[in-house]
């Protein structure tokens, strides 16, 4: 209709507005107002939309161009040039001797920079298929170690560890087309005779996440110490990565070399700690828990003029490399189901009743308390009765002075000094207390290796706290003789026989006796005095008698090592732990005794009576020690 309508006016020599268009339709009606002309205000609104947008995206070319500009120059450098790390050697560890301890192995792990991998989803499923099959990983497995990174960093991720030869062989030849998965150069820790020495030097293992947010310097495919002297000396061992400047293609692969700033070692460890002494009380604990059919056993020995530990043994005890080389979830689980649990080590964590070991302490109280002297005696009949209680001993004593109690271990004597009984008063639960923690029982001693346990020696508040009860003349009886609530470690009995063995200083006990650092400069560890003169040197003289009569006397506990070249002293110790009636068996002991040089605390535990099991490991470890160590 509009069309004809046209052409009529056209024959008629006139012009149809274009007014008249819009407003017609086909019918010869006025068309709908939708399709009437957009008024000014509709104009003038897509003239400022227009405009506002301009504006937001000259803005934004402004901020990525000026305000980010350093930031996307840097990344788009990154593209071209890396910097590849490069680790630094880990730290050697000596024995005090230069005999070494633990070796750096050269290793290779598979790792993927995140930000090389392919963006294209399929063709990033196809490369972790078949990086998998040569790894012999599961493929869902590094699929999921792969897909739960952020595909923006350049931070390298571990896909396999300490990866074969052969393994290393394949993925060399097939790289190239594994776009953002690289060989990485590593090396794990190799320890020499890791079994003797796992209690000591623990082991490192791959940075872990949590780690990681700790230590953010370090790289996501970076060892770290996990326990012993590898964790406690980190910082020292642990050396500067260096780094490889290099320009690299699209996939993150090394092109060109453009520099190198090279790593800075760690620092070597030199310890107090004797391989050979150290591997002579292992084989002798072993030997006499299979003899008595026992599992457990430790054994700690200090240089009793400066707290060196110079071993320190738990039996049984784990392979440290398993760790260090990635161990397996079988091998895992086989160490932490076993019931004798290798991996937990005794000599500083373990907590037991001290038992008859703790009575030269009690004794060195005793006497600088002025409870007793070195002429009071007790006439020891079997046992002490209180009403309707009954404080047996081990034997009948006869009269009895502060040595011979020492030497033969008598109950009565100690419950005597403990608890009051006749004549003496007895120091009381508050004052044993007292003097336990100076010579460094009931806490930590701080030693220089992680998982110390503190031990307990209780009091009055304690026992209130823990049982709801009052403390009774027998729990000072017990605390006295080294049972009750009395709990000490192995380490913490050593270091008291030291401080005995050396007139009455408390040393702190430290593993590491010296850091050498890779500029040739050395940090000498010093001895660091905890505690002193709290027992006047004649107490302490009396104590020191009694334990070398426990060994020079006739009826002395511990004679059997009279025979021996060198001059012992000691003390016996039978805990009883449990309800039924099992023991542990302690000997805690110095020599030579006019100059001690060592100190030493042996444990069997369920091991019967002291005399029987740990004695006879001392005499062997001191036959040793003194007689054959270095022909």
């Amino acid at each position: 209709m509009i069309l004809k309508n046209y052409f009529n006016k056209k024959r008629q020599a006139r012009s149809l507005e274009i007014e008249e268009v819009s407003s017609m339709r086909e019918d010869g009606g006025e068309i709908s107002a939708l399709r009437k002309p957009i008024g000014e205000k509709g104009l003038l609104f897509f003239h400022y939309l227009a405009l506002t947008v301009i504006a937001v995206l000259a803005l934004r070319v402004f901020y990525l161009q000026v305000m980010r500009n350093d930031l996307y120059s840097q990344m788009a450098k990154e593209n071209r040039v890396r910097y590849v790390p490069i680790r630094a050697p880990r730290g050697i560890i000596f024995d005090r001797n230069g005999e070494k301890l633990v070796n750096n192995v050269p290793s290779f792990d598979v790792v993927a920079v995140p930000a090389d991998l392919p963006k294209d989803f399929e063709e990033r499923e196809k490369e972790e298929k078949e990086l998998a099959q040569m790894l012999t990983m599961n493929d869902q497995n590094l699929k999921s170690i792969v897909e739960s990174q952020d595909f923006e960093t350049l931070n390298p991720i571990l896909v396999k560890e300490n990866i074969s030869q052969e393994e290393a062989l394949v993925f060399s030849e097939k790289e190239s087309r594994l776009t953002g998965f690289q060989l990485s150069k590593a090396a794990i820790r190799e320890y020499e005779s890791g079994e003797y020495f796992s209690p000591v030097m623990g082991y490192t293992g791959k940075i872990t996440s949590e780690e990681f947010k700790k230590y953010p310097d370090y790289l996501m495919t970076d060892y770290i110490g996990k326990t012993g002297l590898e964790v406690s000396y980190e910082k020292y061992l642990r050396g500067e990565n260096g780094k490889q400047k290099a320009e690299v293609d699209s996939s993150g692969k090394v092109k060109k070399d453009l520099g190198v700033e090279p790593p800075k070692n760690g620092s070597d460890l030199v310890l107090g700690l004797d391989a050979g002494l150290q591997r002579k009380i292992y084989g002798s604990l072993k030997a006499m828990t299979e003899a008595t059919g026992t599992k457990t056993a430790a054994a700690v020995a200090i240089d009793p003029r400066n707290g060196e530990v110079l071993a320190l043994v738990d039996v049984p005890s784990f392979e440290n490399n398993l760790f260090a080389r990635g161990i397996s979830a079988e091998d895992y689980k086989n160490l932490i189901s076993d019931e004798s649990k290798p991996m937990f080590n005794r000599a500083v964590s373990g907590e037991y009743p001290p038992g008859s070991t703790f009575k030269p302490l009690v004794a060195a109280a005793a006497l600088q308390e002025k409870t007793v002297n070195s002429t009071a005696t007790v006439n020891c009949s079997g046992g002490i009765h209180i009403g309707s209680y009954n404080f047996p001993d081990w034997k009948t004593h006869g009269v009895t002075d502060i040595k011979k109690a020492i030497a033969e271990s008598c109950d009565v004597f100690f419950y005597s000094v403990g608890g009051g009984w006749g004549d003496i008063s007895g120091l009381g639960i508050d004052r044993i207390k007292k003097y336990a923690n100076l010579f460094g029982l009931g806490k930590a001693t701080g030693i220089d290796i992680p998982g110390e346990a503190s031990g307990l020696v209780p009091d009055k508040t304690w026992k209130e706290n823990r049982f709801g009860e009052r403390w009774y003349v027998g729990d000072d009886y017990h605390s006295a003789i080294g049972q009750g609530f009395d709990t000490a470690t192995p380490l913490q009995l050593a270091n008291m026989t030291a401080t005995i063995a050396n007139g009455g200083t408390v040393y702190r006990p430290h593993i590491v006796r010296s850091i050498k650092k890779p500029d040739g400069s050395e940090e000498k560890k010093e001895p660091e005095t905890i505690a002193k003169n709290f027992i006047a040197p004649s107490n302490m003289e009396i104590v020191r008698e009694g334990m070398r009569m426990a060994v020079s006397s006739e009826q002395g506990s511990a004679k059997q090592l009279a025979a021996l070249k060198v001059t012992v002293a000691g003390k016996t110790g039978t805990a009883q732990f449990g309800g039924e009636g099992k023991t542990h068996g302690w000997f805690v002991s110095f020599a030579p005794y006019n100059d001690p040089e060592i100190a030493m605390a042996v444990l069997v535990e369920g091991g019967g009576e002291g005399h029987s099991t740990a004695v006879p490991v001392t005499k062997e470890v001191y036959e040793w020690y003194f007689e054959e160590r270095n022909r």
